[in-house]
């Protein structure tokens, strides 16, 4: 499985942005089954959690997005995506998507994709 993220761009505060990620090479089934993150990487930080969905569906962010972000997935498509409104310069960073179990992923990595926000 290959992880494609897209989306990401440079806007101003305020602004909104869709990010998607495709599961390429998963399945339907395991894709379903699977929990899935958002995560964003700054130069200042590791890699960090922004928002999680299910398997069965359930979601949730932290609390610096809550709000403000909307994580959902398309198990037709294989896709991840992250709805991102109301737009901070905090937000600023490459973000990336994974399969997880517990405190392991499932996928390696993948590019990313970068997100500014600035005026």
């Amino acid at each position: 499985v290959q992880l494609q993220a897209s989306g990401g761009g440079s806007v101003q505060p305020g602004g909104s942005l869709r990010l998607s990620c495709v599961a390429r090479g998963s399945i339907f089934s395991v894709f379903s089954a699977n929990d899935w993150g958002r995560y964003r990487q700054t130069p200042e930080s590791q890699r960090e959690l922004v928002a999680t969905v299910t398997s069965n569906g359930n979601v949730n962010y932290v609390d610096s997005v809550k709000g403000r972000f909307t994580i959902s997935r398309d198990k037709s498509r294989k896709t991840v995506y992250l709805q991102m409104n109301s737009l901070k310069p905090e937000d600023t960073g490459v973000y990336f998507c994974n399969a997880y179990r517990g405190d392991s992923y499932l996928y390696n990595w993948g590019r990313g994709t970068e997100v500014t926000v600035s005026s």
